[in-house]
C-alpha cells in the first residue's frame, strides 16, 4: 500500500517480500554503523511485520523507500512509535549505493507531510549521530530545531537532539 509519492520515490507499507531489498541497509554495517549496529538478517521479517502492524494500529510508521525508476526498496523512512502517537521518532536509513542523491531529504520531506495530516501528532523529534553531518543538514533543512546534547542509550553516545512541534 503507497501512502505518499514525490518525484522520484514511493511510500508504502513495508511487506514480507521487502525482506531482501531491506538488508542492503539495516543489513549493512557501514550503513548503521552511526545507529546500534546492522540488524541480523533473520530478525528483518519481524522488524517488517512490526512496522506493518504499527502502520495499521496508528496510521504512521516506519515506510519502505521505493525508487520509482527502479522499482526497487532503496531505503526506510518514517517514524516510530514509541508510547504515545502525539510524539514521534523521525528515522531514515538508505542503501550505500545511492547516498548523495537527496533521497533522503525528499523521503524525510513526505513524511513530514504524513504527520502533519494527523491531528494527533504534535511534535516530531530526531537525532543522528554528532559525525553524520548530511542528517543533521536534513534535519536543519526540514525545519527541525536543535534543543541539547542528549544521551542515547542505543548508540551509547551523546548525540544532537532535535524536535519540531506542531
Amino acid at each position: 500500500m503507497v501512502v505518499a509519492e514525490t518525484d522520484r520515490l514511493l511510500l508504502k507499507v513495508f511487506e514480507q517480500e521487502d525482506a531482501m531489498e531491506v538488508k542492503r541497509f539495516w543489513g549493512d554495517e557501514e550503513v548503521m554503523a552511526q545507529c546500534s549496529g546492522a540488524t541480523p538478517h533473520s530478525k528483518i521479517p519481524k522488524n517488517l511485520e512490526f512496522y506493518r502492524d504499527c502502520y495499521e494500529k496508528n496510521g504512521i510508521s516506519v515506510y519502505a523507500v521505493v525508487e520509482k525508476t527502479s522499482g526497487h526498496v532503496i531505503g526506510a523512512a518514517g517514524f516510530n512509535v514509541e508510547s504515545s502517537i502525539n510524539q514521534v521518532e523521525l528515522i531514515y536509513h538508505f542503501a550505500k549505493d545511492i547516498w548523495g542523491n537527496g533521497y533522503a531529504t525528499e523521503a524525510a520531506k513526505a513524511c513530514m507531510d504524513i504527520a502533519r495530516k494527523l491531528k494527533s501528532v504534535t511534535c516530531i523529534f530526531a537525532s543522528a549521530d554528532p559525525k553524520n553531518t548530511s542528517s543533521h543538514h536534513i534535519l536543519q533543512k526540514l525545519g527541525f530545531q536543535f534543543v541539547e546534547m542528549r544521551w542515547f542509550e542505543d548508540t551509547k553516545q551523546e548525540e544532537p537532539y532535535y524536535e519540531m512541534q506542531f
